[in-house]
């Protein structure tokens, strides 16, 4: 451990010695089955990165690499500009949070934190000092001498991250850390974690697969499939300008359409939307999706959210087209709506925000006419996401105490 291993238990208010982890070029097979596939990733000192995507994608397999759990087949993994690609866990110097907790039940609280310091040698008084403060951060004073059955659950995980932290990791790994929570709880802990990590200014990793967690707790978003990284970015970045299918449709709900291409220039694209046989088309004229090739098909689809349609409330400007109320839900804050749209041949999704309870929204069987400004239609680069995922391993188990052994706080 180094000398400034418990700063921030001395000084909850200090940003700890964060440093950048780099995945280069980093594969890894299972069985002849890959899990990942050459994949680089940055994470800036201090950053927040949440790896997302479905079971099978790799994210887990990523942060095992990380950890120090696997290694990879080829490519290197460096921490702070040292590769410790071959190095084990306990030489890694990380913190992990786990969605299980992984506490030690025989253990009170107050031991659960100092284990880590204890295993390094610190002075027992430093510890507890140590401990205190740890308790004072995660908003748990007095509690040093609880059994861990004591706690609730939102408690434990608390614990568990207070663990992680006391060392003073140079990365925080969190894998799916609060999957055992209930919706409630997990969102209030979805601001006690970031709230936790943009203090102490921890470089973290996080593995997921829910999109409102990622989007609420992270600097970035890497949506991932078929061990590939398919799109990084700010939250809001992903979410509003996707770059393909898999990720419009993964990372919230989104209409799809199928356009037919009429026109490119290097920038933009210019389609018309494919109308059922007596509609007329729509045309509009599009940014050109950022890696799309000069072969670019003769239809494209376009990806335009729910919350982007508006119903009985055209703009000038805005592509209109007639409706047809399939579904109505309300939701508390918004009610949702499943519409046919006979003018593009395919139903559509729109959600409208519900101001006042007095208004009831839009009934079934009602006709309507649906709009959306160009602007808010992003066009799609072809899909080429093979069909079958990879099954292999998507959880890092084992009991406290063998985790433990290697080197996981």
């Amino acid at each position: 451990m180094n000398p400034t291993s418990y700063a921030i238990a001395q000084a909850p208010d200090a940003k700890a010695s964060s440093k950048s982890l780099v995945l280069d070029a980093v594969s890894k097979r299972y069985g002849g089955v890959p899990a990942l596939d050459a994949l680089s990733l940055n994470v800036e000192p201090g950053e927040l990165v949440s790896l997302l995507g479905p079971s099978g994608c790799g994210k887990t397999t990523t942060l095992r690499l990380i950890a120090g759990f696997e290694f990879p087949d080829t490519g290197t993994v460096s921490i702070g500009g040292q590769d410790v690609s071959a190095l084990p866990p306990n030489k890694r110097g990380l913190g992990m949070v786990f969605q299980n907790y992984s506490l030690f039940p025989h253990m009170t609280v107050g031991d659960n934190i100092g284990f880590g310091l204890r295993m390094a040698g610190v002075k027992k008084a430093d510890i507890q000092a140590a401990i205190r403060r740890m308790l004072d951060l995660i908003r748990l004073p007095g509690f040093a001498d609880r059994r861990v059955s004591q706690l609730s659950g939102g408690q434990q995980q608390r614990v568990a991250l207070a663990r992680a932290i006391v060392n003073d990791p140079s990365v925080l790994l969190l894998d799916e850390p609060l999957g055992a929570l209930d919706k409630n709880l997990r969102e209030g802990m979805q601001f006690e974690i970031r709230r936790l990590q943009q203090n102490l200014g921890i470089t973290s990793v996080m593995v997921t697969h829910d999109q409102e967690e990622a989007m609420t707790m992270s600097d970035r978003v890497v949506v991932m499939s078929h061990g590939k990284i398919l799109q990084s970015g700010a939250p809001r970045e992903v979410y509003d300008r996707p770059r393909n299918r898999f990720v419009a449709e993964f990372l919230g709900t989104a209409n799809v359409l199928a356009c037919r291409v009429e026109s490119r220039s290097y920038q933009s694209v210019t389609v018309t939307t494919c109308p059922a046989a007596d509609a007329a088309a729509a045309t509009l004229t599009l940014a050109l999706p950022k890696h799309c090739t000069s072969d670019l098909p003769n239809t494209i689809e376009l990806a335009v959210r729910p919350e982007k349609i508006a119903i009985d409330a055209p703009q000038p400007g805005h592509l209109q087209f007639r409706g047809l109320i399939l579904q109505h839900v309300f939701r508390g804050s918004q009610h949702s709506y499943e519409i046919d749209v006979p003018d593009l041949g395919q139903r559509i999704y729109a959600y409208q925000q519900a101001f006042s309870t007095s208004h009831a929204g839009h009934a079934r069987g009602q006709a309507v006419t649906v709009s959306f400004a160009p602007d808010d239609a992003v066009a799609l680069e072809p899909d080429d996401t093979p069909d079958a995922q990879p099954k292999h391993g998507d959880a890092l188990v084992g009991s406290p105490e063998a985790l433990a052994g290697q080197g996981v706080q």
